[in-house]
């Protein structure tokens, strides 16, 4: 077989046997605020890929990943009802966690107050600082 019938081949067996398999996105989180570096969207894949501010997909560590799907399991039910907790006062950041069931909407002040909330917020910083490189 010549060099480029190999190739032909070998490009063919790439593209019907599924090179690679398409995960489903698993939560999208968004955060806006007042704060410097407030605005960050963070797209999740189940595949364990995170894309930062539409940029390309980063590898993330598995233990993150695992992280990720037990937060959209924890919060299912609030995301089924739509939550959206109204801006407490004091508040400095916003966020919407967006995933298959609904959304949840809320400030950080309420992360204080409930701890299945709080994982989204220190979720949304590790993965904005170590994995994307960002400040905040």
């Amino acid at each position: 077989m010549s060099r480029l019938g190999l190739a032909l081949a070998l490009a063919l067996v790439g593209a019907l046997g599924g090179c690679g398999a398409d995960y489903p996105d698993l939560m999208l989180v968004e955060r806006s605020g007042s704060l410097p570096g407030a605005r960050l969207t963070l797209l999740v894949n189940d595949g364990g890929t995170v894309r930062c501010n539409d940029g390309r997909e980063i590898q993330m560590p598995p233990r993150p990943l695992l992280d990720a799907r037990e937060i959209v399991r924890d919060l299912e039910l609030e995301a089924m009802e739509d939550l959206v907790l109204p801006r407490r006062r004091g508040a400095l950041l916003r966020y919407r966690l967006s995933d298959e069931h609904g959304s949840v909407t809320f400030s950080d002040i309420d992360a204080a107050d409930r701890p299945k909330l709080g994982r989204v917020v220190a979720f949304t910083r590790t993965i904005a600082q170590d994995v994307c490189g960002l400040v905040r």
